[in-house]
């Protein structure tokens, strides 16, 4: 029973609909990761499993140098249960610079090359990586959304799939102070 439980709601969860770059903008801002990201952004965040309870909080201090190439990011996290971690993004702008940006990146535990591109007010990154969790790792893909929300805000939706199947989201508000 359990299980044709847990199959109707992983079903279920692919049929919610996801944001794409295509979607109509509902600002007039251009969002610029580099120059956001270019010194120190504080953020908070939760992951929430698939039928939607609250497994982690988070809040992160990012550290970001903009050199003109190369946007190095530093992500200090702390837990709410006390634990802490450290990833270091690196990312390359490789699209024009006129028009829509696409990056590529590289950070301990992904594997392979994260891509991502800006369009308008929107990021979106996709990348499959090693994550950290209490018992060891969990290997999964992201499919990470970021939005310009005007000034020093940025929105962050994640959702995170296993195997092909949603298995929750991050979602996390960042600030620069």
């Amino acid at each position: 029973m359990r299980v044709m439980i847990f199959a109707a709601a992983m079903m279920l969860g692919a049929c919610v609909g996801k944001p794409a770059l295509e979607d109509e903008k509902l600002s007039l801002t251009d969002f610029n990761l580099e120059e956001f990201f270019d010194g120190r952004v504080v953020a908070k965040g939760q992951f929430q499993d698939v039928f939607g309870t609250v497994r982690r909080r988070f809040d992160v201090v990012v550290t970001g140098k903009w050199d003109g190439e190369t946007l190095t990011l530093v992500e200090d996290f702390v837990y709410a249960e006390g634990t802490t971690e450290q990833r270091i993004w690196r990312l390359k702008k490789t699209g024009p610079i006129v028009a829509d940006q696409t990056w590529t990146g590289s950070a301990d535990g992904v594997l392979g090359v994260a891509k991502g591109e800006e369009r308008g007010d929107t990021f979106n990154w996709k990348y499959k990586i090693d994550l950290p969790v209490p018992d060891g790792t969990l290997r999964v893909n992201f499919d990470d959304w970021m939005w310009d929300m005007g000034g020093d805000r940025v929105l962050n939706r994640a959702y995170m799939k296993k195997y092909g199947v949603d298995i929750g989201e991050v979602l996390i508000t960042f600030e620069k102070p």
